[in-house]
């Protein structure tokens, strides 16, 4: 289970702000999850690109197994709302999405004993910076 750039596919570590990391190991994550953060590179929030997936960001994301393209948004377990697209980060898909960047794809174990590719097509930080201002504002 370890992030690859689709491009020449050798194995890259994921990219954390330092909030999403803190947050992230302080939830005791499970051993898969918990393996990529260690590997991760941890960096201030203002310097992580825009095109890395993060906690609220908005991933437009494929299945290569399934060949399905879906989209949801990354959160903590207790914003998690599937019918709003609001993906758990310690659900499988959560997990394996974290940290990457667009054109990055993983290999990841899913509860029923597939693994799966997923890829990276975009990723939108809009949710991230309208729930960060609208916490500033209550």
């Amino acid at each position: 289970m370890s992030a690859r750039n689709e491009e020449n596919m050798p194995e890259s570590n994921i990219v954390l702000s330092e909030i999403d990391f803190v947050r992230l190991m302080a939830m005791q994550p499970p051993p898969t999850l918990r393996a990529e953060l260690e590997r991760a590179i941890v960096i201030p929030t203002e310097s992580v690109q825009t095109d890395v997936v993060t906690m609220n960001a908005r991933v437009h994301y494929r299945d290569e197994k399934a060949g399905l393209d879906r989209e949801v948004r990354i959160v903590f377990p207790d914003e998690a709302d599937i019918a709003q697209g609001k993906v758990s980060v310690l659900a499988p898909v959560g997990a394996a999405l974290i940290g990457l960047s667009v054109g990055q794809a993983i290999d990841w174990d899913f509860p029923d004993g597939t693994e799966r590719r997923l890829t990276v097509i975009a990723v939108d930080q809009a949710a991230t910076t309208s729930e960060a201002t609208s916490t500033r504002q209550h």
